[in-house]
């Protein structure tokens, strides 16, 4: 979005709604609630296009009340419900059309990842299962499940139950061995896994370290937003190079 010939480019430029300021001024006053944004995150807000600034003649973005007020409403959402992205858009859209929103009661919203598959119906995201009842529901033997925890693929807890995760994880198993696909050559799946896993460790583990009991909350909303980004790019990137094979 433009800057209107009436908006100007300077530091005095104002719009309908109040004065219009740059993102370092934005993020002075962000941090005050939210001291973990960063200038960074407010242009990965902006890409995804949940904030539109205008921009002046030379390219600088600037930000008017209602952007700040829209990006604080943002950063509370994921903070305090942690909601996906694509739930805080339908959120602000309702809001701008001036309907009510409901949202979740904080700390209990699960995201729900695009394109990854849920947890089983017959097993509730907080559930735990025991052996048998995990092979039940991925239709397994139990020669099947000790392959699988030989290959790293699963594993019981320290309790010796299992997740919802793990019962996903099997029935995918299951899927994927239609196809040839046996655990050993998942390996290397679970090793890119890991690797990714890793890397949002490093992003959001200043967070939980934080004295702020909110900030320590909101690493676990930016570590499952993250997880779906990078599940999402991976998708991406297999299907890019299955494109760029030769036939």
């Amino acid at each position: 979005m433009g800057m209107t010939p009436s908006g100007g480019a300077g530091s005095g430029a104002a719009s309908a709604d109040g004065p219009l300021v740059s993102i370092g001024a934005v993020l002075g006053q962000l941090r005050e609630e939210f001291p973990e944004v960063t200038i960074s995150k407010i242009r990965f807000l902006e890409a995804e296009g949940l904030v539109e600034p205008r921009r002046t003649a030379s390219g600088y973005r600037k930000f008017s009340p209602h952007d700040i007020e829209r990006l604080g409403r943002i950063l509370r959402m994921q903070r305090d419900h942690y909601l996906p992205l694509k739930v805080i858009r339908e959120h602000l859209d309702a809001l701008e059309r001036g309907e009510q929103v409901r949202l979740p009661a904080p700390g209990r919203h699960r995201e729900l990842l695009d394109g990854v598959p849920e947890p089983p119906e017959d097993v509730p995201a907080a559930a735990r299962v025991g052996r048998e009842e995990l092979l039940a529901a991925a239709g397994a033997r139990p020669e099947d499940l000790a392959e699988w925890e030989s290959y790293g693929l699963i594993g019981p807890d320290g309790d010796g139950g299992y997740d919802s995760e793990a019962v996903t994880v099997a029935k995918l198993i299951g899927e994927v061995a239609r196809f040839g696909l046996e655990p050993r050559h998942l390996r290397v799946m679970k090793a890119a896994a890991d690797r990714e896993a890793g890397l949002v460790e490093q992003v959001v583990a200043p967070l939980r370290r934080h004295r702020n009991p909110q900030t320590r909350a909101h690493a676990e909303a930016t570590a499952r937003e993250l997880a779906t980004l990078s599940v999402r790019l991976h998708a991406a990137l297999v299907q890019a190079s299955l494109r760029t094979r030769p036939e």
